[in-house]
């Protein structure tokens, strides 16, 4: 199994900002440490190149962003100041879940240790989203002839309004969000299949909610490659996230979502998406728990 990283393209934050960047590394660390990896899984992607961004992207947006041509309100949207290095590393972001799409469809499972960057639309970022690179790589992955159908689903405790909007004409990639009714965005935008779930919602609920979900997806759209944002925000213990899921809770989400894609044999892909817990050791044992979840479950008969 692939897990594809670019940590070391640090973005320079000011002091106090809120976004755990330093998770990343800290979960590399973690999974290096964990003896169920070699060091030839951990992999550098290649920047998700021009051609590959425009399938999601408007060419405006995209030369506003790597020019540093972006108005300072569009950086506030986004919520990271521009830099050379905030280019690169959304380049890189993406073509992280390219690199793990194309993996994940020769070995069964690949993964991009960051990504999930669901609120960036065509022709803006936000929500610390620059480029999208779930509606990047499902775009690409049908440009390239090498699947019809793809499915997105997003376990973030936030909607993927972006990724809706973006793949709101392309009927054979289909956008399934489970997500806090209540929560950011404020002002959602109607993906193929949403499950909005109120404040407060615990494991059985959210489970008993994804389930039928799961099933109706995959036996009715039949894709033939799913993206997986696997969110850690939706923790209890999470700063953003306003459900109660626990640390079993998630690891049975990630369970039901990754047994059913293997038992059907459908490729997947993952990203790791939000986590913004109290303790940022919380968020890297969620994001870890899912990369084992998954080499286990792929790498058994």
């Amino acid at each position: 199994m692939h897990l594809f990283y670019a940590d070391h393209f640090v973005l320079p934050l000011p002091p106090g900002h809120r976004f755990p960047m330093e998770k990343y590394s800290r979960l590399r660390e973690r999974l290096m440490a964990s003896g169920e990896f070699d060091l030839a899984d951990f992999r550098v992607p290649d920047a998700a190149d021009d051609t590959a961004l425009l399938r999601a992207h408007s060419p405006g947006y995209l030369q506003r962003v790597i020019t540093g041509q972006l108005s300072a309100a569009e950086q506030r949207r986004i919520g990271f100041p521009w830099s050379p290095e905030m280019v690169e590393r959304s380049r890189r972001s993406a073509g992280a879940t390219l690199a793990a799409c194309r993996s994940a469809l020769t070995l069964g499972c690949a993964a991009n240790m960051a990504g999930g960057t669901h609120h960036a639309y065509r022709d803006f970022g936000s929500g610390f989203c620059v480029f999208n690179d779930a509606a990047v790589a499902a775009l690409a992955m049908r440009a390239e002839g090498r699947v019809a159908r793809v499915a997105i689903i997003d376990c973030d405790v936030h909607q993927g309004d972006g990724t809706a909007a973006i793949l709101a004409g392309t009927p054979e990639v289909f956008t399934l969000s489970l997500h806090g009714d209540k929560n950011f965005p404020f002002r959602k935008t109607v993906s193929d299949q949403d499950v909005a779930l109120p404040d407060g919602t615990g494991d059985a609920d959210y489970l008993a909610a994804l389930a039928p979900a799961l099933d109706a997806l995959v036996t009715r759209f039949r894709p033939e490659l799913v993206i997986y944002l696997a969110g850690a925000d939706p923790f209890e213990g999470d700063r953003l996230g306003r459900l109660a899921l626990t640390f079993d809770g998630l690891a049975r989400r990630d369970e039901m979502v990754l047994s059913t894609c293997r038992d059907r044999r459908i490729p997947v892909a993952i990203a790791m998406a939000g986590g913004y817990g109290h303790d940022i050791d919380d968020t890297v044992a969620i994001h870890a728990t899912t990369l084992l979840t998954a080499a286990r479950l792929f790498r058994s008969p």
